[in-house]
């Protein structure tokens, strides 16, 4: 985001929002030698009181190196010389991210009346001083680039008619709202709009100056169709529309838009046939139209001038154009998610870097000319129909980083070429009729980090060559026909964080495990013998162990109860005896087919066990600091820091534990009850020593309000933790209502209103003007404030915990199983779309009935599995829940489409929070 034109537009379309910057690049570039002559002159002595008013309103808030007595020197400052005297005059002023709030700034800003160039972006201004659009502001009859980006204005737009001269207007990221209607109308020299990420309503705005080059519209809520007016507009060289609400068919008149260099239309309901106007426009490069309703073939001749095409997860049917992978220049193709049938075209450009063909009905063979394309780092052609061997050509493009040839009917052995592809990160083959060894070339492939061979039928044993894959995190070679013992060079595999081995013919002992896996140890349904090692109790971060389906014997270790992440212990069908240690209550332990096995009472009926016995009091931690975040004088008054720290003292005020987190009632003098949430200093993956940043972050959170959202209303410091206070109002967990054991079955009408609390507060956190991220979402972190209230918990995890302390992966930390984007192998960045993932496994729990793992296989992996048809659809569905009437299915019906795209195996394709929360409320 932000880059210059050269790459600024390759991985989504959130690339433009930030477009008019360039062209303030160009004003700043101009003034650059002017600048540089005028630093040393004497500054016009009415602007240097100016700025001087200025700067002591700005270090209210930020600091600013203002010590020179020169302003033309200060950060952010650029001047002129005068063209009437030999002064000096302030030309260009940036004041991004200054934390500014105060719209007292906007009075001495209007008597600088030489100004440019304005840029007070990524600050937290609420509103514009009502002076800054009235003729009294003679700083308007001179501004050509105006910058008021990621801010918190929260109003209409204003009118804009005072500033003759503007050319760049980039007000993104805000929450304006209301239609445009006039507001723009009289900016005759307007070059470049920016107004993304608003609450916009109403139809496109075509009313502007018709020399407008770049119109970016994205993300608000414009709705109706594509306005004819528009293709008026021959200058324009970006046109973004994407993630709003048009519909109809797109006007086939891209001809008359000889200058246009980007097109997004992405994230919209238009429908009708792809405009074929669009391979006439020479100067296009970029197309996107992903995630609409587009119908029919794809235009032939499409790329023949575009660069980077993205017509992604569409109904688009019929044959793929023959042409569509020639043409020199071509760098991306994405056909993912549509109706398209036949082989793949045989012709290859030299510069195709990312082709993505997944979720078609592709059929034939991989063509052998692929070869040609040398400059391929990204190849993806899951779930289609393709057959054959995987052919040896593959292994000329060694730039390849991301290969994906899953759930197809590919046949035969994994080719010893693919040893060639050592920049091979991913590789997924799973799903498909390979047999024969897995390949001891594997192992050449140092930079491999997922390796999922699953469901096949590879046979012979796992080779010890495969400890060499040091970067290695995810290894799945379930459903196969693996024999012999687990190669004890597993243990070598330091980076590695899940392993599945289940569903194979292995046998012997169960070896030692890398210590750093932590979401997932599979080695269900094998012949594996001996007992549970003890060594397995150095799995600290491990979540899922499933060991069922094997002969394994002995007693169950009580070091496996020392597991504090572990979620999910299934030992069904072995041999053990003895009693079943004592573990939390948040773990979920199935013991079934061990008649041998009891629960420490004498009973083998498999009960639960419970958290008693575990830790005893601890002592009483000494306060290093102890600070109030709210203002509010009912907690103010109430809150006691040393009542909260002798709750956590003892563990029967425990209520609930998360992956990172412990909750503890603490009642305070008045009577009045807080949830205590503790932080362990000493794990690696807090930022210890950062205590001032912890405060800083948690004084930003404790300032939001929203009713889905828990806020922090204080914490406290000591030696080796940290504490955050909120109000308590816990009525469990979305976790504890669905998969809690309740004899009641949760009535839909009370699962939709979960849905969409849950919904709000997200949309709420991405719209901030710093987007809050959840480092883990799932129905565990979302509390109830009542039946009807659910709340999102765990914010401030993002922003405390230091990934470097992470064993060098994100996945080692970020979200809890069942709810990581499958992105996430590769990516290793949290971001919004993980997050709509993550909200997407809460929703389908919500429809299902199921938790977000179940029997080793992912909800949304199933989910998405019987999505081909409405009868697989409908097998989806919790019918215990959509059997109740014909408007609760049809309405479930419509949840779960919105569910199924949030959970996207594409980021690209999945709808931004607020579409999801619009689309919500459209199904109710």
């Amino acid at each position: 985001m932000g880059k210059r034109r050269s790459s600024s537009y390759r991985n989504n379309d959130f690339s433009l929002l930030l477009v008019p910057v360039f062209f303030l690049f160009l004003f700043l570039d101009a003034s650059i030698d002017a600048t540089a002559a005028s630093s040393s002159s004497p500054v016009n002595t009415t602007q240097v009181s100016i700025m001087t008013e200025l700067s002591a309103l700005v270090l209210l808030s930020a600091r600013w190196n203002t010590s020179d007595s020169n302003p033309c020197r200060w950060d952010g400052v650029n001047c002129s010389s005068s063209k009437s005297n030999s002064f000096s005059v302030v030309a260009n002023l940036t004041l991004s991210s200054f934390s500014l709030s105060n719209s007292a700034i906007f009075v001495p800003l209007c008597s600088l009346a030489t100004l440019q160039s304005l840029d007070l972006s990524k600050n937290s201004f609420t509103n514009v001083s009502h002076q800054f659009f009235t003729s009294s502001c003679s700083m308007k009859a001179g501004l050509r680039s105006l910058n008021l980006s990621s801010n918190r204005l929260a109003t209409p737009l204003g009118d804009f008619s005072g500033f003759p001269l503007l050319e760049v207007l980039d007000l993104s990221f805000n929450s304006f709202h209301g239609d445009v209607i006039t507001q723009l109308n009289s900016l005759p020299n307007m070059r470049s709009l920016n107004l993304s990420g608003n609450r916009l309503v109403g139809d496109v705005p075509t009313g502007m100056v018709l020399s407008l080059e770049e119109l970016v519209l994205s993300n608000n809520n414009f709705s109706g169709n594509i306005p004819r007016a528009l293709f008026n507009y021959q200058n324009l060289t970006i046109l973004d529309l994407s993630q709003n609400s048009l519909t109809g068919d797109v006007p086939d008149e891209f001809f008359k838009l000889p200058k246009l260099r980007i097109s997004l239309l992405s994230g919209n309901g238009l429908s009708g046939n792809i405009p074929g106007s669009m391979s006439n426009v020479t100067s296009l490069s970029r197309f996107a139209a992903n995630q609409n309703n587009f119908t029919g073939s794809i235009p032939s001749g499409i790329t023949k001038n575009v660069k980077m095409l993205d017509l992604s997860y569409n109904s688009l049917s019929g044959v793929i154009p023959f042409d569509i992978l020639s043409p020199v220049g071509l760098e991306t193709v994405d056909l993912t998610g549509n109706k398209l049938e036949g082989p793949i075209p045989s012709t290859f450009s030299l510069t195709l870097y990312r082709l993505r063909f997944g979720g078609n009905f592709l059929n034939g063979t991989i063509p052998g000319t692929i070869s040609d394309a040398l400059a391929l780092s990204y190849l993806e052609l899951d779930n289609n129909q393709l057959i054959g061997s995987i052919p040896l050509e593959l292994g000329k493009c060694k730039n390849l980083s991301l290969l994906n040839l899953a759930s197809n009917k590919f046949q035969g052995p994994v080719p010893d070429a693919i040893n060639k592809l050592n920049k091979r990160v991913v590789l997924k083959l799973q799903s498909n009729n390979l047999d024969g060894p897995i390949p001891i070339v594997l192992s050449d492939l140092a930079s491999l980090s997922t390796l999922n061979l699953s469901h096949n039928s590879f046979i012979g044993e796992i080779p010890r060559e495969i400890g060499n894959l040091l970067k290695l995190s995810i290894l799945n070679l379930q459903g196969n026909m693996i024999h012999g013992s687990i190669p004890n060079s597993i243990r070598l595999l330091t980076s590695l964080i899940e392993l599945n081995l289940g569903n194979n013919y292995l046998t012997g002992t169960i070896s030692m495990m890398p210590v750093k896996l932590s979401t997932l140890l599979d080695l269900s349904h094998n012949n594996l013998s001996g007992s549970i090692p003890s060594d397995i109790q150095f799995l600290t971060d491990l979540e899922i162990l499933d060991l069922s389906y094997n002969n394994l014997f002995g007693e169950v270790p009580t070091s496996l109860s020392k597991l504090q992440s572990l979620t999910q212990l299934v030992l069904s069908y072995n041999h053990f005896s003895g009693s079943i240690p004592m573990f939390r209550q948040c773990v979920d332990i199935t013991t079934t087919g061990n008649p041998d096995l009891t629960d420490g009472t004498g009973n083998n009926d498999n009960t639960p066990a419970n958290d008693e016995g575990l830790p005893v009091e601890e002592g009483v931690s000494q306060i290093i600091n102890g600070h109030l975040i709210t203002m509010n004088s009912i907690h103010t008054s109430a809150i006691d820091f040393m009542k909260a720290i002798e709750a956590v003292s003892s563990h029967k005020n425990i209520f609930l534990k998360t992956r990172f987190c412990t909750y503890y009632k603490a009642m305070m003098p008045n009577g009045s009850a807080y949830s205590v949430k503790k932080l362990n200093w000493s794990d690696k993956i807090f930022q210890i020593g950062g205590q001032d940043k912890f405060g800083h972050e948690l004084e930003v959170l404790g300032k939001l309000s929203n009713s889905n959202v828990m806020v922090p209303l204080a914490y406290v410091l000591t030696e080796d933790n940290a504490y955050i206070l909120y109000e308590h109002v816990h009525k469990g967990t979305v976790f504890d209502i669905l998969h809690g054991g309740r004899s009641n079955v949760l009535e839909w009408p009370s699962r939709y209103s979960i849905a969409f609390g849950i919904a709000q507060g997200l949309t709420f956190l991405h719209g901030c003007t710093e987007p809050v991220l959840l480092l883990d979402l799932s129905t565990r972190t979302v509390h109830f404030k009542s039946m009807n209230e659910p709340q999102i918990g765990d914010i401030e995890l993002c922003k405390i915990i230091d990934p470097s302390k992470s064993s060098g992966s994100l996945s080692t930390i970020a979200c809890t199983i069942g709810y990581i984007p499958p992105e996430y192998a590769y990516t290793m960045r949290l971001t919004m779309a993980g997050n709509v993932y993550s909200f997407g496994v809460v929703l389908l729990e919500l429809l299902t009935g199921k938790p977000s793992v179940n029997d080793g296989i992912e909800l949304a992996k199933w989910a998405l599995s019987l999505s081909g048809s409405p009868d697989q659809k409908d097998q989806i569905l919790d019918t215990r829940a959509s059997r109740t009437s014909a408007t609760v299915h049809s309405q479930m019906l419509s949840v779960l489409n919105i569910a199924l795209s949030c959970v996207a195996l594409s980021p690209d394709a999945r709808p931004k929070m607020c579409k999801v929360l619009r689309m919500l409320f459209n199904a109710k």
